[in-house]
């Protein structure tokens, strides 16, 4: 099969689908000549178009009636669902592949035992799994693939940071950091005094390490505009502005190329920053299917640092989940955080 057309199924939240482009990366990577659609949420049709790995976005669930076997080969559902498996299986697509955890795997007949709760590897690493274990009933041997998984040019990059110079007022001859303090909903996060703390224990270290101080940029998207003011008023630098995100989500997570550093909860933003590269500062919840290793942004290795509180694992409520983020002590966070930045650098 020289030329399969493959559909990627991907269809729940802006971090899970960004933790999908290694796969979609190495697919692309180990077969050149293939068509490879994926099927995504409405909010993330326009991010899945900038896809260097993709040839086709659908959208569920308007697109799915275009699934069948006379248009594809093969089908990889990342996270299954008995809605989705049902739709492939009506569709009698030849080759179907999913995890083996979830009841909707009798509609796939090819499955890959896997134990994501456990926390056992990265969510890109198990993604990835699956990729390969496609590859292999194709009969393809896999091409190498590493990071960065959204490659951006050095042109593009001048062109995000020229944009956010003029709009922001950003002086270009210090390093951005961008702070993202909303979380989607999707983890909890640290609160909005946390952020400001570690802001300016950050500022502190920074100088005694004789380092440049940065500009920080503190990101926002529809409905956290409130935190995010909040926000910049408790940080009260000369050097911190708010970037409002009004162009759409494409247009934002394109314009994070332009970051030298995003600092974010276990949330979109950055594992969009993750797939582009660009060095990340994460924190996570104490909870077994959310741990930092679990949800580890998708960079090169020694690119992310990730943080969670000192409390056992467990599947606690999201009240004990939220109570536990108060114990990160971002102060003691704050040196290992230059610390690793000047490793960066080296």
């Amino acid at each position: 099969m020289s030329a399969p057309r493959i559909l990627v199924v991907r269809n729940d939240k802006l971090g899970d689908f960004m933790l999908a482009w290694p796969a979609l990366a190495l697919l692309k990577r180990s077969l050149p000549s293939s068509h490879i659609s994926v099927l995504v949420p409405p909010y993330t049709r326009g991010l899945a178009g900038l896809c260097p790995w993709v040839d086709e976005v659908l959208c569920d669930p308007q697109d799915l009636a275009q699934v069948n076997r006379n248009n594809l080969d093969a089908v990889l559902t990342l996270f299954s669902t008995g809605r989705i498996g049902w739709q492939v299986f009506k569709a009698r697509i030849p080759l179907r592949m999913a995890p083996a955890t979830k009841w909707a795997q009798v509609f796939y007949n090819h499955r890959v035992v896997q134990r994501r709760s456990r926390s056992q590897k990265p969510e890109f690493e198990y993604n990835l799994d699956l990729a390969r274990a496609l590859l292999q009933r194709l009969g393809v041997l896999t091409a190498p693939s590493a990071a960065p998984y959204w490659p951006v040019s050095v042109e593009q990059k001048a062109e995000q940071r020229q944009h956010l110079a003029q709009q922001l007022g950003l002086d270009a001859t210090r390093p951005w950091y961008f702070l993202h303090s909303g979380s989607g909903g999707s983890a909890n996060n640290l609160s909005i005094d946390q952020y400001s703390q570690l802001v300016l224990a950050m500022q502190q270290q920074l100088h005694h390490a004789g380092m440049p101080l940065p500009q920080w940029v503190l990101t926002c998207g529809p409905g956290e505009e409130a935190q995010v003011e909040r926000l910049h008023q408790l940080v009260d630098l000369p050097q911190a502005v708010v970037y409002r995100s009004t162009q759409g989500l494409a247009a934002f997570a394109l314009s994070l190329c332009a970051a030298d550093l995003v600092v974010a909860g276990s949330t979109g933003p950055l594992h969009v920053a993750g797939a582009l590269d660009v060095p990340t500062v994460g924190f996570f919840p104490a909870k077994r299917s959310a741990t930092s290793l679990r949800w580890q942004p998708c960079n090169a290795p020694g690119r992310t640092l990730g943080f969670s509180p000192s409390v056992e694992l467990g599947d606690a409520s999201s009240q004990d989940e939220t109570t536990h983020m108060a114990r990160i002590d971002v102060q003691a966070c704050a040196p290992t955080i230059v610390e690793w930045i000047q490793g960066l650098g080296t």
